[in-house]
């Protein structure tokens, strides 16, 4: 644990103190390793100089203006369940949470758009909306946990994306912070607009490193008109599940969601929250459809098939609403219940849906050759594959093994055609993976981007790119 010594910067922060008030600036030992590092406790970190509990955008202007002029760093912060290290500490920062802003500030049914402040809970944003008959798509299998801000910061995507996109398809624009303070306003509110460059795509799935976002302007859709119904199938394989993937994109069927689960996940989950699930398969393939009436029933009709001749046995239908929560939230669960395993380093991988059945493949082939357990989950409409790799508590030879897998999967998922990162953002863990995707030039061009935007490196430096 690293505890502030008595030295010019705890002068410093004791300055920040008067600036914002002591209830919105933690310095004792045991918040500064809580907001030390987000859930990504493998990335490297070091305890912050002092955490702001920023309630308003002059709050953020206040941190970010004394940092700069302090020659420290600014972490910006949202709920902590960042997967890739982007919202790790490091040496002379101070982190910056934005938690507090929790606010929905206005749902315009008429335009159908909410703006909201970035620490609003994915669920909540949309449990809000939906007084209003509208629905925010974006459904990152963390909606209950993470935050508006966050999934903005790291594009996140979510289980329905593969027919209704990521977060980057519904920001219509935002309020940031720059790195000298500044304030701007991007975007718009109206339902099209092409003036000037997109920076309000450029900020989002920044990580932090642009300009820090205390408001977001989210573009909606009508709540009414989907009537959901299931497709279940059970498969002797991985790769089995992924060849039935494969063939649902060639036959250009476009489901609501469709989504895997291995036998280590549903074990897990069923032995944490006791939901009835199947102990005796290999791996679940769970496939969500959403248009209304005879054109949804073809389509669910379609999948079946699909499965089934792909080798997914038991393959059934369900429609009534419990049955589909349960089996979705068992998908939700994967994560957290894996972690009571022991430590999780996590992949998030996206392939072209063609080689979703030779990457699991090879991740399979990669757990054998280093003598670890690798649990799949999976966004697999999209190709969007996470790995997860669990570690025992304490064994350091299990922990490199852990993480030469890591790099394993990460060079097989590129030799594919594929890209290092669906969702979870490149942070600190992707950094050597993202550095081979994109070359030497385009990282120059992100240099300069930044460089641009942010002379000093105030803003999260060294994460992202």
């Amino acid at each position: 644990m690293t505890v502030i010594a008595a030295s010019a910067t705890a002068a410093d922060a004791t300055a920040l103190e008067h600036l914002l008030g002591s209830d919105q600036v933690l310095r004792d030992p045991e918040s500064l390793e809580r907001y030390r590092h987000d859930d990504a406790e493998w990335a490297d970190s070091t305890a912050p100089l002092a955490v702001v509990l920023a309630r308003s955008p002059d709050d953020v202007v206040t941190a970010v203006r004394w940092a700069a002029a302090a020659g420290l760093r600014v972490v910006p912060r949202g709920a902590g369940t960042g997967l890739s290290g982007g919202a790790n500490a490091m040496a002379d920062s101070i982190v910056v949470s934005l938690e507090r802003m929790n606010r929905v500030l206005e749902v315009n049914t008429d335009e159908r758009y909410a703006v909201t402040e970035p620490g609003v809970i994915n669920d909540a944003l949309r449990a809000a909306v939906a007084e209003h008959g509208l629905w925010y798509p974006p459904d990152p299998a963390s909606s209950a946990i993470s935050t508006i801000g966050g999934n903005v910061a790291t594009n996140a995507g979510g289980i329905c994306c593969v027919k209704y996109g990521v977060t980057r398809d519904y920001v219509l624009g935002m309020t940031v912070v720059l790195a000298d303070g500044s304030v701007v306003e991007l975007g718009r509110r109206t339902a099209k607009g092409v003036a000037g460059y997109d920076l309000t795509g450029l900020m989002v799935g920044s990580e932090g490193t642009l300009g820090i976002v205390v408001s977001v302007t989210v573009r909606l859709l009508p709540l009414a008109g989907r009537d959901e119904r299931a497709v279940i199938g059970y498969f002797p394989s991985l790769t089995a599940a992924g060849d039935a993937v494969a063939a649902i994109s060639r036959a250009g069927i476009v489901p609501a969601a469709l989504e895997i689960v291995d036998r280590t996940c549903l074990r897990a989950v069923d032995d944490w929250m006791h939901l009835g699930l199947p102990a005796d398969v290999d791996t679940l393939l769970l496939a969500r459809v959403d248009e209304r009436g005879a054109a949804g029933d073809e389509i669910a009709d379609q999948v079946a098939d699909v499965f089934a001749e792909a080798g997914g046995t038991d393959v059934e239908r369900a429609t009534d609403p419990g049955d589909i929560d349960r089996l979705f939230q068992a998908r939700r669960l994967a994560y957290p219940a894996l972690e009571r395993l022991g430590p999780v380093l996590t992949e998030d991988i996206c392939v072209p849906r063609s080689a979703v059945p030779e990457m699991l493949r090879r991740i399979q082939v990669t757990a054998d050759a280093q003598d670890v357990t690798i649990a799949n989950i999976a966004h697999a409409g999209d190709g969007n594959l996470h790995p997860l790799i669990i570690a025992p508590e304490g064994d350091d030879a299990a922990k490199a093994r852990a993480k030469t897998a890591f790099d394993q999967i990460v060079a097989d998922c590129l030799a594919l055609g594929g890209t290092v990162t669906g969702e979870h953002g490149v942070g600190l863990l992707k950094l050597p993976g993202l550095r081979v995707e994109l070359g030497d030039r385009v990282l120059a061009m992100h240099r300069s981007v930044k460089d641009a935007l942010d002379p000093a490196g105030t803003l999260n430096p060294g994460k992202a790119f």
